[in-house]
C-alpha cells in the first residue's frame, strides 16, 4: 500500500495539460483559463466623472458662487471641448471630464436656475473623478492562467477588452460500471443485484471538476467484456472505472485491461474506505480503477479523480479544504491506513468550533450515510485514541460545491 499524498503525486506526475481551445466568453463559464490574460486598454480609457453633476475648476466652486453652464458630456459622448474659466458643465456619470476641470460639483451640491448653477456646497479638487487606467492600465496581466473562470473572471475579461479567451480542452473521462451484479438507474433489481448508483455520482463529480463525463455503461464480469471496454476507450483523457480492482474471483479489471495492455503504475492506498484503487495505462489512455463500493468510489473520486482533472485543465493542485472541529464523543485509535469518517457537524460550541459526530457505522456500502453526512473526519494512519473535545480535521461537504 501506498500513503495517500503519494498516489495523488504519482496520478500527477503521470499527466499533462490538455491542449489550448479559443472559446468565446458566453461560453467560458467553469472552463480554467490557459493562458494570462493582460488588459488590451486601460480602464477607464480617460478621466470620466463617477457621479452626475457639473465639471468645474474647483477654485471656480466656491460655495455661494454662480457658474454658467456651458454644454454637456454624457456617457458615450465627447467632453464638448475645454473648459473656459469661471464656467461649469452638466456631466453624467461616465461622461469625459473635460480639459480645464479638477473635480465634480455633484448635483446634490448645486442648484440649477436654466443656463446658470448656484454652488450649494464647496467642490473640493480632484473628487468624484474616476481616472484613467484608474481600474487597470493596458498590457497589465489581470487573470492568470490556471483559474476557473467565475462571473467576475468573465466581466473582468470583457472589460479587458477580449471577447474571446483561451481555455483548456474539457477533459474527456469515460465512466463505467464493472459488475454483472449491477444494473441501470430506474431499472428493477433483483435481491442480488444493485442500482449502478456510482456512474451517476462519478458524472456529476466529473463535470463539477470541468471534465465531460461520457457513461460507458455496464461491463460484465468477463474478460471479454472488459477487453471491449479498452477498445471503447481509446481517444478518452481518462477512463474510470468502479468495482473489479479487488481482489476476489470475479474481480478482473487488472488482469483482463492487463492483457488488453494495461501498465500498471500502483494498486492498493493506504486509506478507508478506498483501499483497493489502481492507476495506470492504457496505451495512451490513463485508467483510475474505483472501488466498487459506493461510498469508497466517492471518497476516491474526491481525491484522485479530483487531482487528473486539476492536472489535465492546468489548475493549480490543491487539497481538499478542511476545517477544525471538537470531537463530540472519544473516537478509537487509528490503523495503519487513514480513515476518512463520515461525521455531522453540530453547531459551535464555546470555543466556537462545531463538534463532529462520526457515523456510529461506516460501512462502505451504505451510500445513506454519505449523503446525509456533513463531511468526512480525516483520522491519520496509526493515529492514537482521542478524547471528546480534542480537534480534528473535517472535509466539510459545504466547502466542495455540488457534491
Amino acid at each position: 500500500m501506498i500513503p495517500v499524498e503519494k498516489a495523488e503525486a504519482r496520478i500527477r506526475s503521470a499527466l499533462a495539460p490538455l491542449p489550448l481551445e479559443w472559446v468565446h466568453v458566453d461560453a467560458a463559464r467553469g472552463r480554467v483559463l490557459g493562458a494570462d490574460l493582460a488588459a488590451v486598454r486601460d480602464q477607464p480609457a480617460a478621466d470620466v466623472s463617477a457621479m452626475d453633476g457639473y465639471a468645474v475648476r474647483a477654485a471656480d466652486a466656491v460655495a455661494g458662487a454662480v457658474l454658467a453652464v456651458e454644454g454637456e458630456a454624457a456617457a458615450g459622448g465627447d467632453a464638448g471641448g475645454g473648459l473656459a474659466p469661471g464656467t461649469a458643465r452638466r456631466i453624467f456619470t461616465g461622461g469625459l471630464v473635460p480639459d480645464g476641470a479638477d473635480t465634480i460639483l455633484i448635483q446634490e451640491n448645486a442648484e440649477r436656475d436654466g443656463a446658470r448653477v448656484r454652488v450649494r456646497v464647496a467642490a473640493e479638487p480632484d473628487r468624484h473623478i474616476r481616472r484613467r487606467g484608474q481600474d487597470f492600465a493596458a498590457g497589465a496581466v489581470m487573470l492568470r492562467a490556471g483559474r476557473r473562470l467565475g462571473a467576475r473572471d468573465l466581466g473582468l475579461a470583457v472589460a479587458l477588452g477580449h471577447g474571446h479567451l483561451p481555455v483548456r480542452r474539457r477533459p474527456r473521462v469515460g465512466i463505467a460500471g464493472t459488475g454483472d451484479e449491477l444494473v441501470r438507474p430506474g431499472v428493477p433489481a433483483g435481491p442480488a443485484q444493485v442500482p449502478n448508483s456510482n456512474v451517476a455520482a462519478l458524472m456529476a463529480v466529473v463535470e463539477g471538476c470541468g471534465g465531460t463525463p461520457l457513461d460507458l455503461g455496464i461491463v460484465e464480469d468477463r474478460a471479454e467484456a472488459l477487453a471491449d471496454l479498452a477498445a471503447r476507450a481509446r481517444g478518452l483523457d481518462l477512463l474510470v472505472t468502479t468495482g473489479g480492482a479487488s481482489v476476489g474471483d470475479h474481480d478482473l479489471v487488472r488482469s483482463a485491461l492487463g492483457g488488453a495492455g494495461l501498465e500498471l503504475d500502483f494498486w492498493k492506498i493506504a486509506m478507508r474506505p478506498g483501499k483497493p484503487l489502481l492507476f495506470g495505462r492504457l496505451g495512451q489512455v490513463p485508467v483510475l480503477g474505483l472501488p466498487g463500493n459506493p461510498v469508497s468510489a466517492l471518497v476516491c473520486a474526491l481525491l484522485f479523480v479530483r487531482a487528473a482533472l486539476e492536472r489535465l485543465t492546468g489548475t493549480p493542485p490543491s487539497d481538499l479544504p478542511t476545517i477544525d472541529a471538537e470531537l463530540a464523543a472519544p473516537l478509537d485509535a487509528g490503523g495503519e491506513r487513514r480513515d476518512y469518517l463520515r461525521c455531522g457537524l453540530a453547531p459551535a460550541g464555546a470555543s466556537g468550533r462545531p463538534r463532529a459526530h462520526p457515523a456510529a457505522r461506516q460501512d462502505s456500502a451504505m451510500l445513506a450515510t454519505l449523503a446525509h453526512a456533513d463531511g468526512l473526519l480525516v483520522r491519520p494512519a496509526h493515529a492514537a485514541a482521542r478524547p471528546a473535545g480534542a480537534l480534528v480535521k473535517v472535509v466539510r461537504f459545504a466547502d466542495l460545491p455540488g457534491f
